[in-house]
């Protein structure tokens, strides 16, 4: 199946979802608490920090659809004996991790403002070492959140994975981004601890509702 083929509101929302979701994911401390701390240990400027930020982004979301595709490649095999069997897969995953999230945002104990100084050491790593070792954290750990809605397109072909990867990227970099320059800009780094907090509720009801969708379309 082409872009061409689904119908122009069906795409809109696929990928605004996927770009939605993507930057929900990046709001984790994971995915810019490193940076914030990496760029003020090296002094980095601006240009250089949102460059490491760029990079790892797009290497995230490089290994999360290299993994999305193994995904999908065995689910269609899987699909092949099992008839129908793709979105009640991919519906459950999301309520799984939907569950997931909304269970370790209730069970997580609240952080506490306050603590000493961080005191900024002289930079002990090259350049280059930060800025790859940023790429290498990010490429290793692929966004397991995003998979299930992989595997619930796996029939819409090619093309529709790889606007939805490039929906993926947009939203994973551009969250990156905006966090990392919230708190490079001045903002306590405990109150964007605490805040995203509250990212895993938000995300886990998030994925709850669009495998709500998922099995709603199916009907």
């Amino acid at each position: 199946m082409s872009l061409s083929d689904l119908e122009q509101p069906i795409l809109l929302s696929l990928l605004g979802t996927g770009f939605a979701t993507a930057f929900l994911h990046a709001a984790l401390p994971t995915h810019w608490l490193p940076f914030v701390l990496v760029g003020r240990a090296q002094r980095w400027s601006l240009s250089r920090l949102l460059g490491a930020v760029g990079a790892a982004g797009l290497a995230h979301i490089a290994t999360t659809a290299l993994v999305g595709g193994l995904i999908v490649v065995a689910g269609l095999a899987l699909d092949q004996w099992i008839s129908g069997l793709l979105p009640w897969l991919s519906a459950g995953l999301l309520f799984l991790f939907g569950a997931f999230y909304l269970a370790r945002a209730t069970l997580r104990r609240p952080q506490t403002a306050g603590g000493p100084q961080i005191d900024l050491p002289e930079p002990s790593v090259s350049h280059a070492a930060a800025f790859w070792g940023l790429v290498a954290m990010m490429a290793v750990s692929p966004g397991e959140v995003l998979l299930p809605i992989y595997l619930s397109q796996a029939k819409e072909g090619l093309l529709v994975l790889a606007a939805l990867t490039l929906a993926f990227a947009a939203g994973t970099v551009a969250g990156m981004s905006v966090f990392t320059l919230l708190a490079r800009a001045g903002w306590s780094v405990l109150r964007l601890e605490r805040w995203a907090r509250y990212e895993g509720a938000v995300l886990g009801v998030a994925l709850i509702l669009i495998g709500l969708l998922v099995v709603l379309h199916q009907h």
